[in-house]
């Protein structure tokens, strides 16, 4: 069994009072339990801390730095990394753009980081990647992207180095870099979903292959002499195959030693340890670790290397940052930030929720607002078919993607900040014109990975259908319907022309909606400009009153 620095220094210790602690932990991968006093290979260790999915949110972060800070102080080589999305998802990204998470990140020390899809979430706003690029200027640490193409855009391009270095300047972006870690280099590479461009704004970005970009960067630092490689993805633990994940990864890619992962919001207690290729064949271990969202947990790994670079033994957990005690400095700066949002919450919109409102999510098949039809995703779906038929009263249904879907309602007054935390993206409303033949194509699309969970997966308002999720995809739809004037339902006629309304991110082929696309490519969209969060804010004020219900608008017949 190969022993860790700290290991020998401390059963030196205890051996010279005659005591061994039973307390100490043995490295994971041990073979057996017996001591070897005069190992032949010493073995190296790399201590990580890890994040992701932090999507602005901050309320917890005065205890995520005291976790950061304890490490530390046990670990003070342990490196620090974020695996993407800090930007979207509360009212902090909404009024600072980033910046007061960036604040934080510099205060708790940051090593890299990588980009995750929501960080290009404003690109098709009037000011482009100017947050980003913001984000990147202001940032006391470098960013390393691999697969990621910033060359034709104007606010990021001066930012990315093609090179590979050993002494990365902050607020600049390589595609791989090598750092010192008590006197051994380690390579670092950054991966990003190629699925971004269905499902953020990135506009001239472009995302390229990442198991072929993988294995060049790889290969690249391999002929350093760096034997030690780490890749900081946004792929999604086990997301879908057809685009990228890390599983898929660590399969496909020699070399890479560990990954550490984002995008799935994936809670990983343990290190998943891969040994088997693409083939089914024996590989040199891989670990993959993933800390959950929204910065509730902090990722601790600690992996043993031999000398030839080779994994030989790993730990990892998640810390629960609600366990520890607020850091007093963060807790202070907090106040500049927080006093601000505090104002914009409590604003009133006049509506009043008569329960809760949630937004469930499952990680299996259980209900999640990207799988099943919920209370809240109706009543954003009402509320985006009413404000459409204002400007257009033949808007005959309305479809909302659940990956836009962000945040519960709590039962009582919903105020302003409520709503734009459900609906943080700032997406206007547009209309389409689409044959019936299109709608089944769209809704074929949206229950397509059902029953697990989609980005994709469309609450409907003014129509209802159902479908067979046992069935091969593309061929699920069952039956489908509109809503007439009077209440009743009519089934959807595939040759007629139907006019709906969607948030102009899907409206332009965001979560992998080609029909929307091609509509929209074709003129068949109208972008009212009517912000998402302002229409339901309107809306529940026009309410008053809240009460969504499960209608069975949508069906799995395969479960009834």
């Amino acid at each position: 069994m190969v022993l860790t620095n700290k290991f020998k220094s401390l059963l030196a210790s205890t051996l010279a009072v005659g005591l061994i602690s039973s307390s100490v932990a043995m490295p994971a991968f041990a073979e057996s339990n017996s001591v070897e006093k005069k190992p032949k290979d010493p073995t190296f260790n790399l201590s990580l801390m890890h994040t992701n999915d932090t999507h602005a949110h901050l309320d917890n972060v005065a205890q995520r730095i005291t976790a950061i800070k304890e490490v530390r102080a046990e670990k003070p080589s342990a490196l620090l990394l974020d695996a993407g999305d800090v930007f979207s998802g509360t009212l902090y990204f909404n009024e600072f753009k980033g910046q007061a998470d960036l604040e934080f990140m510099n205060l708790a020390g940051y090593d890299l980081m990588t980009f995750g899809n929501h960080e290009f979430d404003l690109g098709s706003s009037e000011e482009g990647h100017k947050a980003l690029a913001d984000f990147v200027k202001n940032a006391d640490f470098p960013f390393v992207s691999t697969n990621v193409d910033f060359s034709i855009d104007e606010n990021m391009k001066s930012l990315f180095k093609n090179q590979v270095k050993h002494s990365p300047k902050d607020s600049t972006i390589y595609p791989s870099v090598v750092k010192w870690v008590d006197k051994q280099r380690v390579g670092f590479i950054g991966l990003t979903t190629e699925e971004t461009a269905d499902i953020s704004s990135p506009e001239s970005v472009e995302f390229k292959n990442y198991i072929k970009e993988a294995r060049t960067a790889v290969k690249a630092l391999e002929r350093r002499g760096v034997n030690k490689i780490v890749a900081i993805t946004h792929l999604g633990y086990d997301d879908n195959v057809a685009y990228d994940n890390d599983l898929e990864l660590a399969k496909y890619v020699d070399g890479l030693d560990v990954i550490v992962g984002g995008h799935s919001h994936t809670k990983l207690t343990a290190p998943v340890v891969i040994t088997k290729d693409e083939h089914g064949k024996d590989k040199d271990a891989t670990v993959i670790v993933q800390a959950s969202q929204y910065g509730d947990f902090l990722g601790t790994l600690d992996v043993e290397f031999d000398k030839k670079g080779k994994v030989v033994g790993q730990t990892g957990a998640l810390i629960e940052v609600k366990t520890k005690a607020a850091d007093p400095e963060a807790a202070e700066l907090l106040k500049k930030y927080s006093n601000k949002i505090a104002e914009l919450k409590n604003k009133p919109t006049g509506g009043v929720a008569e329960k809760e409102l949630a937004n469930p999510r499952s990680e299996g098949d259980g209900p999640s607002v990207r799988s099943n039809e919920t209370e809240l995703g109706n009543l954003i779906t009402d509320g985006m078919l009413d404000k459409a038929r204002e400007f257009n009263p033949n808007v005959a249904m309305a479809f909302q993607n659940g990956g836009g879907i962000r945040a519960p309602f709590d039962a009582g007054e919903i105020t302003y900040g409520e709503v734009l935390t459900t609906l943080p993206y700032g997406n206007t409303l547009a209309t389409m014109k689409l044959t019936g033949a299109e709608i089944k194509a769209a809704l074929e699309h949206s229950v397509s990975q059902s029953p697990k969970e989609s980005g994709g997966f469309l609450h409907v308002s003014g129509m209802k259908f159902t479908f067979n999720s046992t069935k091969a995809a593309g061929g699920r739809i069952v039956t489908m319907e509109v809503k007439n004037a009077d209440g009743t339902y009519t089934a959807i006629d595939t040759a007629k022309e139907y006019v709906i309304a969607t948030n102009a991110f899907t409206a332009k082929g965001g979560d992998g909606f080609t029909v929307f696309k091609t509509a929209y490519e074709q003129g068949r969209v109208t972008d009212l400009g009517a912000s998402d969060w302002e229409n339901l804010r309107d809306y529940v004020a026009e309410l008053k009153t809240v009460n969504p219900q499960i209608e069975g608008r949508i069906v799995d017949v395969a479960r009834q």
